[in-house]
């Protein structure tokens, strides 16, 4: 058998990894003339640091990666909501991993590399369609010869040509109404150097983690990000997202100056950012199918969803986990895909709903509607065993609680 898999960010070069740690040839064809380390802060949550255990890339992780012991949530001005361990002090078997989106990506170009081979990742290759038949597919690019193969694995990202292909009349990714800001700077260490932090709510959030080893033992590349509503949900995108478009720091000090929280200077930080990075925050409609034949959706091209949760791209590294052990399962790669489908789509379009709605940060943002000029007590405001409900609930729906992950 041999798959092809169209893009090379973090699905697809994990789908690669996953196919030949099953026995599975594969090739993978990015669009792109060089796979570029662009980006900014994600979270590996256990479930998906897990699966990348299996692969053999723990101790590649934390060379390039900080072990996130805690998660904070606070008020827009300062006083505490809510504190959970996290990873390894929550009692999972696997760590969580806070990591540079770039560093994650280049950690697992190389894996493929050294495993698959150095031609494994074709560049330049963009896709311009495909067609299948009984016996295969063929993928045609607007650079050099169709390949055929047994199946085709879209994991082109929310711009997904092949999900255009099966669905070409969706449009533009659907826009929640809320910019983002994002940006990652070597600045003095705050709490353990371990401790991810969310304050704000509905209107304004603020982001803040460490994800690698700074420039000095005193501090780290501290990830930060500033979420604001500022247009409708289901607005027409201002602008393409884009996880590399650059923009001006200097209008951002009105926005910081909303936070008035206490672990660090955050307004002096998102200052001192030579890089910044803005993007509305997009997603997709859940699909009816993924799954045409021979062909289909993978990560972000199958399920694109808001940055809550941290489980954009611990989907799609479960989703290759799937996949896989279903194309050795299946003789036919079309009934192994549909199963792959059958077993992902209703999951992930859970979360996608979940996450429209807050997800696990539907804590804060029903603090601050309750409270928005503060409070003395979090009791007063909210039940924390009303705020742990949420939290857990969303866990146990994107496949993340400790009993899911260590069973």
């Amino acid at each position: 058998m041999r798959i092809i898999i169209v893009g090379a960010g973090i699905g697809g070069l994990t789908t690669a990894l996953r196919l030949h740690h099953q026995g599975i040839d594969c090739e993978i064809y990015e669009q792109g003339d060089l796979v570029r380390e662009l980006g900014v802060g994600i979270n590996a949550l256990p479930h998906a640091v897990k699966e990348l255990t299996e692969l053999g890339l723990l101790e590649r992780l934390d060379e390039v990666a900080i072990r996130t012991h805690e998660l904070v949530y606070l008020h827009r001005l300062g006083p505490e909501i809510m504190r959970r361990p996290c990873g390894l002090a929550a009692g999972f078997t696997w760590p969580q991993f806070s990591v540079h989106r770039g560093r994650l990506q280049g950690v697992l170009l190389r894996a493929v590399r050294e495993r698959l081979g150095e031609d494994a990742v074709h560049t330049s290759r963009r896709l311009t369609g495909f067609e299948q038949d009984a016996d295969g597919v063929e993928a045609r690019f607007a650079e050099g010869e169709p390949v055929r193969a047994d199946a085709l694995v879209a994991a082109d990202g929310i711009h997904s040509a092949v999900r255009a292909t099966l669905f070409p009349g969706e449009g533009a990714p659907r826009w929640n109404g809320v910019m983002m800001w994002r940006g990652a700077v070597d600045w003095p260490r705050y709490g353990d150097g371990h401790q991810m932090v969310i304050a704000g709510g509905t209107a304004a959030k603020l982001v803040l983690y460490p994800i690698a080893e700074g420039k000095t033992p005193q501090t780290r590349l501290t990830n930060w990000a500033i979420g604001v509503l500022s247009g409708r949900p289901g607005d027409p995108p201002p602008q393409r997202q884009d996880w590399s478009r650059r923009v001006d720091p200097s209008g951002l000090a009105e926005l910081a100056a909303r936070f008035g929280i206490p672990v660090t200077d955050h307004a002096a930080m998102i200052a001192a950012t030579a890089d910044v990075f803005e993007f509305p925050m997009c997603d997709r409609d859940p699909l009816p199918y993924w799954t045409k034949g021979r062909v289909t959706l993978l990560g972000d091209a199958a399920h694109p969803m808001y940055p809550m949760g941290s489980n954009g791209a611990g989907q799609a590294i479960l989703d290759a986990t799937s996949l896989s052990i279903h194309l050795t399962q299946h003789e036919d790669p079309a009934d192994a895909l549909l199963a792959y489908q059958d077993e992902r789509l209703p999951v992930t379009s859970e979360v996608v709903r979940r996450n429209r709605v807050g997800g696990p940060e539907n804590v804060i943002d029903e603090v601050e509607r309750r409270a928005p000029d503060g409070f003395s007590r979090i009791e007063d405001v909210m039940d924390p065993a009303e705020m742990e409900a949420i939290v857990a609930g969303y866990a146990k729906v994107t496949g993340a609680s400790r009993e899911q992950v260590n069973r």
